[in-house]
């Protein structure tokens, strides 16, 4: 097999397939050695020195020339010949479309099987993951995995459930509305599946695109969307890049006068924007903010409230 998408490198792996994939992207970092002991298929720039700013400009004007975010290395592609190869269209500043492998195989003359992955919802997500495992010759593991991150998810529903009934009987407001920043220079909202986390850890998404792309925003729509708190998830970013955003954020949300409103931040790299298993720990990271006195805390390095 052959990952050109960082989310599926992570799902063949939670299906033991590890020692099956040949090659990958440069962006193919969980788990760590994927990107280490695998050949890299994709490259694409280092955007890791950039600000949000920066990568935003570089991004519409690599689009707006018709130029290609990543690169295809077509040959050592063909060299590993792969039986399978695991893409998608989603999101072009997210990864290679499946076109470009099209063509480039077709070009080649190579046989592989292209499986295109393209989740909007949390749902969607989970039944990907039944499908790689289908196609994959592994439909019982796929099956197990994806019921363990359905209990999970379960779990978190029923201690949110009880949470939310005490406080409702207490006088409490309910389900807490919820804004989730997915990029800050320009403020993009949350989209696809991002909204459902919202929903699956018992809050309220608002300032949000359920199932559709994100879009760009302005924080004078966020603040008018009444949120109760505002989770700053930055695409391509872990908690420490998250952190420095969602300062900057907490700053323009108090010149549009929600100064008293908290603003966290998380590792949306690992747990928010990655179609894969993990999704299911971002729910449970999320519950966690929501209702800290009914879920327990995740690890460090996975949340963090910077007012």
């Amino acid at each position: 097999m052959v990952s050109l998408l960082p989310s599926a490198t992570e799902i063949v792996y939670a299906l033991g397939l590890g020692d099956d994939l040949a090659g990958v992207t440069f962006e193919c970092d969980e788990p760590p050695a994927a990107r280490t002991d695998k050949a890299i298929v994709v490259g694409g720039r280092d955007t890791s020195g950039m600000t949000p700013g920066d990568i935003d400009r570089y991004v519409r004007a690599q689009l707006a020339a018709g130029q290609d975010l990543y690169t295809l290395h077509a040959r050592a592609l063909a060299g590993l010949a792969p039986d399978l190869i695991l893409t998608q269209d989603l999101c072009r500043v997210c990864a290679l479309p499946s076109g470009h492998v099209n063509d480039a195989l077709t070009y080649l003359g190579c046989q592989a099987d292209v499986l295109t992955l393209d989740p909007h919802s949390l749902d969607d997500v989970l039944n990907s993951i039944l499908v790689v495992g289908q196609r994959a010759g592994v439909a019982d593991r796929a099956e197990r995995l994806v019921g363990e991150l359905r209990a999970r998810l379960a779990r978190v529903a029923a201690s949110v459930a009880g949470a939310n009934e005490a406080g409702a009987n207490e006088g409490g407001r309910g389900r807490p509305k919820v804004a989730m920043v997915e990029w800050v220079d320009p403020p993009f909202s949350a989209g696809h599946w991002v909204p459902d986390l919202v929903t699956a850890a018992g809050g309220e998404p608002v300032a949000s695109r359920p199932g559709t792309q994100s879009v760009q925003t302005s924080w004078a729509d966020i603040a008018a969307a009444g949120a109760d708190l505002v989770v700053v998830a930055p695409c391509g970013f872990h908690l420490a890049g998250a952190v420095e955003q969602a300062r900057l954020v907490a700053e323009a949300l108090a010149a549009e006068g929600l100064a008293d409103v908290p603003v966290w931040a998380i590792d949306a790299n690992g747990i928010v924007v990655r179609p894969g298993p993990r999704l299911v720990n971002g729910v449970e990271a999320l519950a966690a903010i929501l209702y800290p006195q009914a879920v327990p805390a995740p690890p460090p390095g996975v949340i963090q409230q910077v007012r």
